[in-house]
């Protein structure tokens, strides 16, 4: 993993800092490694569940923090003005953003400050009984569900057992958007079924286009023996993959995060594109996983990644000794590419079912939105992002972090400042742009905290059970490995 990394340097920002002081003086500076590829907006601390593992969500009397219309997108034109990469995907996260009453109004905001990708951060309770929201949310902008989703059984998965099947349905009447489950990793609580809940995403590809794992952030003041006993890095997961896919999925398939910027560096001098991925390269891995009939084929068993990498590396070079890159030379290298590619692939051990080469031919040349998304409903991609806690700090994955919140102060802050430093960030900030308990009050007078809160009945349960979604959900599907 440390051979694979692409090594960027954020020119500046609208942000004055020096950074001399990082992580503790954090809006991002000169010293950041990375533009934003991925911004987070918190538009409530409002929840309607209460995880034990929560980054945070508001108790009953605490401070209700939601940003205005004005303020969101003022948080937006902040990611764009970034200097010299304007973010380009959002994340509109909580909290439970599907409280919000404004919450389509609030997509359709980023729509209009130019955001191309707009992700949707839920446990999915609402879209479960509410059968438009999927239809409204995907109309509005939205492209991706980033859906919790911890484990196959209601021990693994309490908070949304019962409540995916209906989510699964009321996404395929809406035709999306595509689903991306997220599951939050505990050693010794769901780790014996990762194995499963990919599994489970290739049963329902039709939907489910990734699984992002994330294992355990220890944030607050946990005991030395509770983190021995719950601690999983993204290493100890991949392992755990291999081991219960009986290696259809090896560790050998996987990927640091930053391998992306070698291919992003070539395809910004041939198209004039701009975007990295320059994540540290334990902060993330991934690879894509084609579905095969009923064979599973990750990416690097029938592509050389590492030698296509470094092709890439090496067409990179030649082009920025070029002075100019006109109409035809673009056309040429692009047939280039094309031809050498084929040198990096090997057919014997390609999918069969699916033309590989001209997804990856419409992926590289068009280099679009459209395009890429193509490629990601023909495979199921697979993700792992260990965010940090306390306990395993360090300076160089924050200064290369890619994944950042913007604040209502202005400043625009990486997730591992924001979230494990809540005292300099998340917190006081929040808390001033909070409202008080009675100031919500009035401002909502209908409002009750008990309301907010999902309760699941024993009838609704039993309802479930007996149930043809549940049955075609979790027990008439295959097994893959």
């Amino acid at each position: 993993f440390r051979d694979l990394r692409y090594d960027w340097k954020l020119k500046s920002h609208n942000v004055e800092n020096t950074g001399v002081n990082c992580p503790l003086d954090c809006g991002l500076c000169s010293r950041h490694r990375s533009h934003t590829s991925l911004l987070n907006i918190a538009l409530t601390n409002r929840c309607n569940l209460s995880c034990w593992y929560c980054f945070f969500y508001a108790k009953e009397n605490q401070p209700i923090y939601e940003p205005s219309l004005e303020q969101i997108r003022m948080m937006l034109r902040h990611g764009k003005e970034e200097k010299d990469i304007g973010a380009n995907a959002i994340q509109l996260t909580g909290g439970e953003p599907t409280l919000r009453d404004d919450l389509i109004d609030i997509i359709r905001v980023c729509k209009e400050e130019g955001y191309s990708h707009v992700q949707l951060n839920t446990d999915g309770i609402k879209l479960a009984f509410e059968p438009d929201l999927a239809k409204n949310v995907k109309e509005a902008g939205v492209n991706t569900l980033y859906l919790s989703y911890d484990g196959m059984t209601p021990q693994t998965n309490w908070k949304n057992h019962w409540e995916i099947p209906l989510i699964l349905k009321n996404v395929r009447k809406a035709k999306g958007p595509g689903i991306v489950l997220v599951p939050t990793l505990i050693r010794n609580i769901n780790d014996h079924e990762i194995g499963d809940i990919i599994n489970f995403g290739f049963n329902h590809m039709d939907v489910i286009r990734s699984v992002n794992i994330q294992p355990i952030s220890l944030v607050g003041r946990t005991p030395k023996k509770e983190r021995k006993r719950m601690r999983i890095t993204g290493a100890g997961a991949i392992k755990k993959i291999e081991e219960q896919t009986e290696g259809a999925i090896a560790k050998e398939d996987w990927y640091p995060i930053p391998t992306a910027g070698h291919i992003a560096r070539f395809f910004e001098i041939l198209l004039g594109k701009r975007y990295y991925m320059t994540s540290h390269f334990v902060c993330g891995a991934a690879t894509y996983v084609f579905l095969d009939d009923d064979k599973v084929i990750p990416i690097p068993r029938f592509i050389d990644v590492e030698g296509f990498v470094e092709f890439l590396d090496e067409k990179a070079e030649e082009l920025e000794k070029s002075h100019s890159l006109g109409k035809l030379a673009k056309t040429k290298v692009g047939a280039e590419l094309l031809l050498k590619f084929k040198k990096f692939y090997d057919e014997k051990y390609a999918p069969k079912s699916i033309n590989v080469l001209s997804l990856i031919k419409n992926a590289f040349l068009k280099g679009t939105y459209n395009a890429l998304g193509e490629f990601h409903t023909k495979t199921l991609f697979l993700g792992m992002m260990h965010f940090m806690d306390d306990y395993n700090y360090d300076i160089e994955r924050v200064e290369r972090c890619v994944i950042h919140y913007a604040m209502p102060d202005g400043r625009i802050v990486p997730f591992c400042a924001f979230n494990v430093i809540p005292e300099l960030y998340r917190d006081k900030v929040q808390a001033q742009f909070s409202y008080s308990w009675e100031e919500w009050k009035k401002i909502k007078p209908d409002w009750e905290y008990r309301k907010d809160k999902y309760v699941r009945t024993k009838s609704f349960i039993e309802k479930m059970k007996k149930s043809e979604d549940y049955r075609k959900t979790y027990i008439d599907i295959k097994r893959y490995f």
